[in-house]
């Protein structure tokens, strides 16, 4: 028994594993070898890279591109028009938030996650801040600024511990 809802529009590729009770929304592309749990929403036009795992219960809103190898724990949203890099691993509960630039006829503002980034569980990454590659975030961080390529950030509000060597 089939129990997830798949649009006739949405292009899966091969070795993909969809959990119970999934929404794949129009025009969504998934890649090779990529683990959908239970619960999940992927919605329009969404693209997924290959090799990327979604635990159970996450959310990914419109038009976010996920880069290869990206993992993702239970409960985690990505807003709209996001970029997650290749490589990246975010632990549970992680949000990343949009908020309407009203200036510009409610334009939303969203971050970009560089790869092999590692973000830990309960992270906020605030309305257009970004988060660059390398980058290490601690559990329970609110990121409000841009975090560099190779910086580690913790607290809330997030602010920077020490740059990792290169």
């Amino acid at each position: 028994m089939n129990t997830s809802v798949i649009s006739k529009t949405a292009q899966i590729g091969n070795n993909v594993q969809i959990g119970h009770f999934c929404i794949i929304e129009d025009d969504v592309r998934i890649g090779d070898n990529v683990v959908i749990g239970n619960y999940c929403i992927l919605k329009k036009g969404a693209v997924i890279g290959d090799n990327c795992r979604f635990t159970a219960y996450c959310e990914i809103r419109e038009n976010v591109k996920v880069g290869k190898g990206s993992s993702f724990g239970s409960r985690c949203t990505i807003s709209a028009n996001a970029i997650i890099g290749e490589n990246v691993i975010i632990k549970y509960s992680f949000v990343l938030t949009d908020t309407p630039v009203l200036e510009n006829n409610n334009e939303k503002v969203v971050g970009i996650i560089g790869d092999n980034t590692l973000i830990g569980a309960n992270v906020t990454l605030m309305p257009g801040f970004n988060i660059g590659k390398n980058a290490t975030i601690g559990a329970c961080s609110q990121v409000r600024s841009d975090v560099q390529d190779n910086e580690i950030w913790y607290g809330n509000p997030a602010k920077l511990f020490k740059t990792k060597n290169s």
